[in-house]
């Protein structure tokens, strides 16, 4: 187990890194938007178990084996990319069509089911989290206190809760939004917009990612 001190700073680093937006945070703003703080609840969930996947496969060596491939690495690289740049321009379809159906900010449900599923596969999907996980973890890993894989997998739960309850917040805030902009249809579709175009400029970005030079 890491020291206090060791993990003190640790999860300083990684709250930081957290609140520093990127697919998980876009995405479960724009699927509160759409069907409210359920939705967007469930999404934060999702996004956590996508991060879960990475402690994992940081943990069995698999990041590892992905990041050290390039053939690898582009082909999971391309589809967390494609699947990013899939739901950004649906988000912005469906806000515009929920618009001209004049539904009043309501927005287009998917269901708690099917937000929890896309939030784990935007997490999981997104090689940057891998990289963050074999960099920047093992930072803090004292191999000389033993235990090297529970160390890992400890600083790996204690990421993944920081940045659900970054993603739940989100979703809070997000929610407190939509009902204020009920009765403006017009700013909830932008909004949505708005969120849709930060998905589709993060998959383009993804898309143009390179490995990690340690890896390569």
């Amino acid at each position: 187990m890491p020291d206090f001190s060791q993990l003190a700073l640790f999860a300083a680093a990684a709250l930081v890194l957290a609140l520093t937006p990127g697919p998980g945070i876009f995405y479960v703003a724009a699927r509160t938007l759409s069907g409210g703080r359920g939705e967007g609840i469930a999404s934060s969930l999702g996004t956590g178990i996508g991060g879960m996947v990475h402690v994992l496969a940081g943990g069995l060596g698999v990041s590892a084996v992905v990041l050290a491939s390039a053939e690898l690495f582009t082909a999971l690289k391309m589809l967390g990319a494609a699947y990013l740049i899939w739901i950004g321009l649906r988000t912005i379809w469906t806000a515009r069509r929920d618009a001209q159906a004049a539904l009043g900010g309501g927005g287009s449900p998917v269901g708690t089911r099917r937000a929890f599923r896309e939030g784990a596969l935007v997490e999981a999907l997104n090689p940057k989290t891998a990289a963050f996980f074999l960099a920047f973890v093992p930072q803090f890993v004292d191999p000389a206190a033993g235990g090297v894989a529970m160390q890992f997998a400890v600083l790996g739960l204690v990421s993944v809760a920081l940045n659900t309850l970054v993603d739940v917040a989100v979703a809070v805030l997000a929610a407190r939004v939509r009902r204020g902009a009920l009765g403006r249809p017009g700013l909830v579709r932008r909004l949505r917009e708005a969120s849709g175009v930060a998905m589709v400029a993060l998959g383009v970005g993804l898309a143009l990612t390179r490995r990690p030079v340690s890896a390569a």
